[in-house]
């Protein structure tokens, strides 16, 4: 059974502003919300600068004192650190071969594909357990304000 990624609607609005924003290059940044065995439910994100020296157009980077700021804006709101965003300026939301070796257990991955400056596909990713293989996830975009209750 796929995982499913819940994403609120002013998260998915916040993730596209930014990510259009930083067009052409890449943008990045990180999502908060709840987890559980099947779905995970995102309400918050936290935009970040793109670290990488040289070429960000193909290529972000979070600089590790982003990542010691995330873990602990994660406590501050009181939810869990789901993962990571970025955007693929003129390119499809698949993982490419960097993404694949950046990526940590655990965490979800939603790309967003921006062509011209305009948000157009956005999908998420898991590595499957003890591989280096991404499985996509569902993906939802919900009007609901309130995380649920999930097991």
């Amino acid at each position: 059974m796929k995982k499913t990624l819940i994403l609120q609607q002013s998260a998915y609005e916040r993730i596209a502003q930014h990510l259009e924003s930083t067009y052409p290059n890449e943008g990045c940044g990180f999502f908060y919300g709840k987890d559980g065995d099947q779905v995970r439910q995102v309400s918050e994100v936290w935009a970040v600068p793109n670290s990488k020296e040289g070429d960000q157009k193909r290529r972000f980077e979070i600089s590790p004192l982003d990542y010691i700021k995330a873990e602990r804006k994660a406590k501050e709101l009181g939810l869990a650190l789901l993962g990571i965003y970025h955007s693929h300026p003129n390119h499809p939301a698949i993982p490419s071969v960097y993404d694949l070796r950046q990526a940590m257990p655990y965490f979800s991955y939603i790309i967003l594909s921006v062509h011209d400056a305009i948000a157009t596909r956005m999908t998420s990713w898991r590595l499957v357990e003890g591989q280096r293989l991404f499985k996509e996830e569902i993906l939802e975009v919900t009007t609901h304000t309130e995380l649920k209750k999930i097991p």
